[in-house]
């Protein structure tokens, strides 16, 4: 069946298209939403072999695990329990928004994400459609929009030129990082881990993105390994 391509400026054709998303990601299969910073491909974390689909479309392994997109802090707290005090000033301030931050995952939820050590990535962007899919659908693996060594996709012919046939439904919102003009172009969300903070471990950046770390560490206390 060809892929779907979905007009998010039309409100009929969205709704639309995130009933036919919501039937593909059951399937296992995989969608291309948009989200403040670059294009993201995402399926069903809890749908078996959904995650192995994305990361062989994206010529990926199991050791580089997909982040996780949330529709609100809630969400996320259901997906690892309890969120650690010390990081909520960060969430307050940069949800929805261009930081991803790592904890423990609960080890109560049933998925497998890859090797992830038993921790989570999880983000909430700032892209009212990409939110208004996660509403619909619950929170989904996303990873940018291209094969490996390739530029992320920042409108959806990007991500179609990359992925076409092999994705079901592509939402198209027109080009997407215009929040962040000051950050270098392709530029994804800025990755924190958290967690070792529990066990008095240092935040460790593990990618700089679209937020400066400075503005990250004016609101999270503690020690930082760069």
């Amino acid at each position: 069946m060809p892929a779907l391509r979905v007009d998010t400026a039309s409100v009929e054709d969205r709704v639309a298209g995130i009933t036919a998303a919501s039937e593909a990601l059951a399937q296992g299969k995989c969608i291309v939403l948009p989200t403040d910073t670059v294009y993201g491909i995402g399926c069903d974390p809890f749908q078996p072999g959904a995650v192995h689909g994305l990361l062989a479309l994206k010529g990926r392994t199991r050791a580089m695990p997909p982040p996780v997109l949330v529709p609100d802090i809630e969400s996320a707290a259901a997906l690892v329990g309890v969120i650690p005090e010390a990081i909520m000033p960060m969430l307050e301030r940069f949800w929805p928004g261009g930081v991803t931050v790592v904890v423990k995952a609960s080890p109560d939820i049933d998925w497998d994400l890859g090797d992830t050590g038993g921790t989570v990535a999880l983000r909430m962007p700032a892209h009212e459609v990409a939110l208004e899919i996660l509403r619909a659908t619950g929170p989904l693996a996303v990873s940018s929009a291209n094969l490996t060594g390739e530029l992320p996709a920042m409108n959806a012919d990007e991500a179609l030129a990359q992925f076409g046939e092999n994705v079901a439904v592509y939402f198209d919102s027109g080009r997407v990082g215009q929040t962040y003009p000051e950050a270098p172009g392709n530029s994804g969300s800025t990755i924190i881990d958290a967690s070792a903070r529990d066990s008095g471990g240092p935040y460790r950046v593990i990618r700089r993105g679209v937020v400066p770390l400075d503005s990250l560490k004016d609101v999270l206390e503690g020690e930082w390994a760069d």
